[in-house]
């Protein structure tokens, strides 16, 4: 019997495995803090290793939470707008959808 889940099950689970590390946390915060994209390398605006931030950088694009270009000799990233809005509500459902106050853990 094969158990298959639903599109906003795998797109959280998604959107979460690309949260789940504090430099790509950072980098989120950064990146929807700005007014306008931001050019530049984020290795000097953030502690992150420039080793690794290409990696970060690759994991968040893939997973649709930003969208960049690469203009050499400038990088822009931006926060993905419509998946940010997208990821806020399938979490907000997730979280909202668990019933902690049922007395089964208590």
């Amino acid at each position: 019997m094969t158990k298959e889940y639903t599109q906003e099950e795998e797109q959280l689970a998604r959107f979460a495995k690309a949260m789940g590390h504090p430099a790509r946390i950072a980098i989120l915060k950064f990146l929807a803090s700005q007014e306008t994209c931001f050019f530049g390398d984020i290795h000097e605006v953030l502690p992150i290793a420039k080793a690794t931030v290409s990696q970060h950088l690759a994991e968040l694009k893939d997973a649709g939470l930003i969208q960049g270009e690469i203009q050499p000799p400038k990088v822009k990233y931006c926060i993905n707008k419509e998946n940010w809005v997208l990821a806020k509500q399938l979490m907000d459902e997730f979280m909202c959808g668990c019933n902690p106050g049922n007395g089964c853990c208590e």
